[in-house]
C-alpha cells in the first residue's frame, strides 16, 4: 500500500519542496509543481561543479569522473535536478561506539590488564577498551588514528599508555604514545607526536614501577629499535639509545630501580641504566645455558628477581643484583612460552604457544600440579592476567577453585576461568581480514565471515556469538535470507556454502565459478540468489525449501572486471551491479539479459543500496578519489541515511539520497585500517562496521538528536 507524504528536500542553501511515495521501506522522490518550475527555469546547458561533476538539465544527467573514467548518471524522472548543485548538510543523527568485538592478540603482546575494580584493559584496532565484566559494557578511548600495538598501565592502575603505528599517510598520524585516564577517558599527555620522534611503531612501552610512575620508556620499530626514556607528564625525552639491531619482543622497568629498563628479544636480554641523561647497556650472560633464539616474555618476582620465558620452552631466573642466571627450568613447555605472570600468592603461571598450556609453578619453580590446556580453536596463549584486588561481587576470585585468570589468545579472544574449573570466552573476534557482513532482517543479529575461515553469527544485544562455523577456505562474502532462516557464505575458491541460521549446521553448497565470490544477495521475495564473482560473472539461482532445492537461472555476462556489488529492485525483477572498474550495469532477473538503456532504469526503486556507483551516491566521493577509496556503502531501511566505509579507516554517515558533491557527513574513527563493510541493522538503531587488517567489528548506536547527551 502506498501513502503520499509532503516533505522538504534539505540542501545546504535552500529547502526545495518535494513529494515522497513510501514503498516497501524505500523513498521514491517525486517533484512537486513548485520544484518542477525551479528545474524548468534553470539553464539547459551543462553546469560544472567544483568537484569535477557537471549537471545537464536537458538530459537530466549528472556526469562525474573516477580515475579518469567518465560516468554519466540519469536522475529519476521526477527528481529536482537543481538540488544537485546544493551540497547537503550532515545528518542530524550521530553515531556512538557501543561495542568493539575482539582483542588484538594475533600479533601484539602485553595487551591485557585487570584493574583493582575488576575492569579489564585491552585494545582492538585504534580503540583502547575498558570492559566491565559485571555489566557487560565497554568504555572507549578513541583518540588514536591508526592501530594500537602496545599498552602499559601505570602503578596506580588508572593511567594507561597506548602506542599507535604510523598511518600510511604520515599527515594523518605519526607513530606516537597517548597517556590517558581510564576512568574519564581523557587524554593526559601525548608523547612523540612530532616528526621523526618514533619510527614506524612500537615494540614495547612501560611505566616506571614505583608509586609515582613518572617515567615512561618506549622502544620503536625502526631498524635500530631505539630505546627512549620520557618524563611523560612533560612529554620530555630524558635519554635515548640504539638498543639492538635484532627484534625486541618485551621490556619493563625494574620494580626496585626506576632507572633500569630490561629489554629482551632475539637471542638477548639487556639491562639499560639511565644515568645523567645517558643510557648505558649491560648484556645478560647465558654462560653455560643454551642461548634461545628468542626471549619472548618476562616478569618479576616479589623479591625483584627477573624471570624470562623463551622459544626453547625454558623458564630462566636472573638475579636481581646482577646480569647472571641463578636458575633454569628446561622444557617447561613444548615450544615457546608467550606469557608469564606472578600471582598475588607468589605462584608463577606460564602460558605456552604451541602446547596452549597454562602451568602453575611454586616459589622453587616446581610444578604445583595445576595446569590447563586450551582447546585448539582458541589458539595459543598470548597473555595471562590475574583477577585480584577489591572487586565487584560476581566478578572476583573463584571460591575454592584458585584465583580467577584472564587469558588473551592469538585468535583474538579473551577467556576467563581458573585452572581447576576451566575457561570460557568472554570476548570473541576474528583474527584475519573481514569482508563478509550481513544483518538479520527482523532481529538484532548479524553474521560475519573472514579470511580466518570462520563464520560467526552474533547477537548484537548481548554482544556474544550465537554460533560459529569453520569453512575450508577464506570467506569473502555472506548473505542472510529475507526470512532470516538461512545464511549463505561465499568463499575465495568460488564455492558458496549454506548454513541453517538458527543452529549453524551445514545445509548444502554449490560452485559454478572457480573464482572469488565477492558478493551475495537474495531477492526481496526470497526466491532468487545473486552470486557475483571475480571472474566478472553474476550467477542467478532459484531457491526453494530452505535452500535444499537450488536451480541455476543463468549467468549475467557483461562486465570486464570482477563483480563487487549487487542490489535487487523491490519487485525482484531487476538487478544493478558494480564492477572493480567502476562500471554500473543493469539486468533483468528472469532472463539474465542486460538492460542496455540506463534511462529506462532511472525510476526503478531498489530494495537495498550497496553499490558505491550511481546517481543517489555521487556525493560520497571526495575530490580526487581514485575509485578504490570507498569499499562499502549501505542505505538504511527508511532511505534517510547512507553509511560508507573507506580505505582511510573512516566510517561516514551521509543523508540519503546524495547526488550532491561536497556534501557534509558524520565521520567516525575507531578502525585502524581500511573499513571493508558497513551495514545498518533491521530497525536502523545500530550500524555495524568491519575492518580489514585490524580484523575488528565495531558496533555503533545511531542516536537521534533528542537522545544525544
Amino acid at each position: 500500500m502506498k501513502s503520499a507524504l509532503k516533505l522538504y528536500y534539505a540542501t545546504g542553501n535552500s529547502d526545495l519542496p518535494v513529494n515522497c511515495v513510501w514503498l516497501a521501506g524505500t523513498v521514491h522522490v517525486v517533484l512537486s509543481s513548485s520544484s518542477s518550475q525551479t528545474a524548468s527555469q534553470a539553464s539547459s546547458s551543462a553546469v560544472p561543479s567544483n568537484t569535477g561533476t557537471s549537471t545537464d538539465f536537458n538530459d537530466s544527467t549528472v556526469r562525474m569522473h573516477l580515475r579518469g573514467r567518465p560516468l554519466v548518471f540519469h536522475a529519476p524522472s521526477d527528481y529536482p535536478l537543481a538540488a544537485v548543485e546544493h551540497p547537503q548538510k550532515a545528518p542530524t543523527e550521530h553515531l556512538e561506539l557501543e561495542w568493539v568485538y575482539g582483542y588484538r592478540g594475533r600479533d601484539c603482546r602485553s595487551n591485557l590488564y585487570v584493574q583493582a575494580s575488576g575492569e579489564v584493559l585491552y585494545f582492538m584496532a585504534a580503540v583502547g577498551i575498558v570492559l566491565n565484566r559485571l555489566t557487560r559494557t565497554q568504555r572507549h578511548y578513541r583518540q588514536h588514528t591508526d592501530d594500537i600495538k602496545v599498552m602499559a598501565v601505570h602503578p596506580n592502575g588508572v593511567v594507561v599508555a597506548t602506542g599507535q603505528s604510523q598511518c600510511h599517510d604520515k599527515q594523518l598520524g605519526r607513530a606516537h604514545i597517548r597517556v590517558w585516564n581510564s576512568e574519564t577517558m581523557e587524554t593526559m599527555a601525548v608523547v612523540g607526536e612530532s616528526a621523526g620522534t618514533f619510527d614506524r611503531g612500537f615494540c614495547c612501552i612501560g611505566f616506571s614501577r614505583r608509586k609515582s610512575g613518572s617515567l615512561l620508556f618506549a622502544v620503536d620499530e625502526g631498524n635500530d629499535h631505539t630505546l627512549s626514556v620520557w618524563d611523560w607528564n612533560r612529554s620530555k625525552r630524558l635519554a635515548e639509545a640504539r638498543s639492538h639491531g635484532d627484534a625486541i619482543l618485551c621490556g619493563s622497568f625494574c620494580p626496585a630501580d626506576d632507572r633500569t629498563v630490561v629489554l629482551a628479544g632475539k637471542q638477548h636480554v639487556t639491562f639499560w641504566t639511565l644515568d645523567g641523561g645517558k643510557l648505558t647497556k649491560k648484556s645478560g650472560l647465558f654462560e653455560k645455558h643454551a642461548k634461545p633464539r628468542f626471549v619472548t616474555c618476562l616478569a618479576f618476582t616479589d623479591n625483584h628477581d627477573l624471570i624470562t620465558g623463551d622459544s626453547n620452552g625454558s623458564i630462566i631466573v636472573w638475579s636481581s643484583a646482577s646480569n647472571r642466571i641463578t636458575q633454569a627450568v628446561k622444557n617447561a613447555h613444548e615450544g615457546s612460552i608467550l606469557s608469564l605472570v606472578v600471582m598475588e600468592d607468589g605462584t608463577l603461571l606460564s602460558g605456552g604457544g604451541k602446547d596452549r598450556r597454562i602451568i602453575a609453578w611454586d616459589a622453587a619453580y616446581q610444578r604445583t600440579g595445576d595446569e590447563y590446556e586450551l582447546p585448539d580453536t582458541c589458539g595459543a596463549i598470548r597473555m595471562l592476567a590475574e583477577v585480584s584486588g577489591a572487586e565487584e561481587e560476581g566478578v572476583g576470585v573463584a571460591t575454592g577453585d584458585g584465583p580467577m585468570v584472564l587469558v588473551g589468545t592469538t585468535r583474538n579472544s579473551v577467556m576467563e576461568g581458573t585452572l581447576a574449573t576451566g575457561f570460557r570466552e568472554i570476548i570473541k573476534g576474528h583474527c584475519d581480514e573481514l569482508w563478509g557482513l550481513s544483518v538479520h532482517p527482523m532481529q538484532d543479529r548479524f553474521v560475519t565471515a573472514g579470511y580466518d575461515r570462520v563464520v560467526s553469527y552474533w547477537d548484537a544485544t548481548n554482544h556474544d556469538v550465537v554460533w560459529s562455523a569453520t569453512v575450508a577456505d577464506e570467506a569473502v562474502s555472506v548473505a542472510i535470507h529475507p526470512t532470516g532462516d538461512i545464511v549463505v557464505v561465499g568463499l575465495r575458491t568460488g564455492r558458496w556454502i549454506v548454513f541453517d541460521a538458527s543452529s549453524g549446521t551445514y545445509v548444502t553448497s554449490n560452485a559454478d565459478s572457480g573464482d572469488v565470490v565477492n558478493c551475495l544477495r537474495f531477492s526481496p521475495d526470497g526466491r532468487m540468489l545473486a552470486v557475483g564473482a571475480r571472474d566478472s560473472i553474476l550467477f542467478l539461482y532459484t531457491v526453494e525449501d530452505d535452500m535444499k532445492t537450488i536451480g541455476r537461472v543463468g549467468k549475467c555476462s557483461g562486465h570486464a572486471c570482477a563483480v563487487k556489488h549487487v542490489d535487487w529492485s523491490t519487485d525482484s525483477q531487476y538487478l544493478q551491479t558494480v564492477s572493480a572498474d567502476y562500471e554500473l550495469l543493469y539486468w533483468r532477473a528472469t532472463t539474465c539479459k542486460q538492460v542496455t538503456s540506463p534511462i529506462a532504469m532511472r525510476d526503478v526503486i531498489w530494495a537495498t543500496y550497496t553499490c558505491p556507483i550511481g546517481f543517489p551516491v555521487i556525493g560520497i566521493w571526495p575530490e580526487g578519489a581514485d575509485g578504490s577509496d570507498i569499499n562499502a556503502v549501505h542505505r538504511n531501511s527508511t532511505s534517510s541515511l547512507l553509511a560508507t566505509g573507506d580505505d582511510f579507516s573512516k566510517v561516514k554517515v551521509f543523508r540519503y539520497p546524495l547526488p550532491q558533491p561536497r556534501s557534509q557527513c558524520r565521520e567516525m574513527t575507531g578502525h585502524g585500517s581500511h573499513v571493508t563493510n558497513v551495514h545498518f541493522t533491521h530497525d536502523d538503531s545500530l550500524l555495524i562496521s568491519t575492518g580489514g587488517r585490524d580484523a575488528a567489528i565495531l558496533q555503533w548506536q545511531v542516536l537521534q538528536p533528542d537522545t544525544i547527551i
